[in-house]
């Protein structure tokens, strides 16, 4: 009869913490989502959740149109079909996955000015206000990362 008594208060243990952790993961998963200002501050970028995966869209530019007054477009794209695409509105950070420790995965990001694509890593710091981006070809160690700021907007 005692091993029952303490078989008791262990098993509601285990049913306490079985219900707070992956509260607690899933908390951690959209602690990305929201409006970030890149590094140069000359574009904000909205991240969002679609079918589980993270996915970011540009939403603001410091200098939304182009020479002639027109809004910017996706000129430097390889696809001939898709230089036409606004700027503003752009997807540029695709498929990511969180992958635990305030850090999302197996993304690419696209880079408008450029019209180069590259493999993609994610890492929000512990106050959720800046979030280290590492476009890289082949493996991170070779890449760059830059450092975006959470805005409010």
């Amino acid at each position: 009869m005692s091993k029952m008594k303490l078989l008791i208060p262990v098993l509601v243990g285990l049913f306490i913490i079985s219900e707070i952790i992956p509260a607690q993961v899933a908390k951690d998963f959209d602690t990305v989502l929201g409006n970030w200002l890149t590094a140069k501050g000359d574009a904000k970028v909205q991240i969002y959740k679609k079918n589980n995966k993270y996915y970011g869209k540009i939403i603001w530019l410091k200098t939304p149109n182009d020479e002639h007054g027109k809004p910017k477009v996706d000129k430097e794209n390889p696809d001939e079909s898709l230089k036409k695409r606004p700027i503003i509105g752009l997807e540029i950070l695709t498929d990511f996955v969180y992958d635990g420790d305030y850090t999302w995965v197996d993304g690419d990001i696209y880079d408008p000015k450029s019209g180069d694509s590259y493999s993609c890593k994610m890492y929000l710091s512990k106050d959720y206000k800046t979030l280290e981006v590492r476009g890289y070809i082949g493996i991170s160690l070779f890449g760059r990362t830059e450092t975006w700021k959470r805005v409010d907007d």
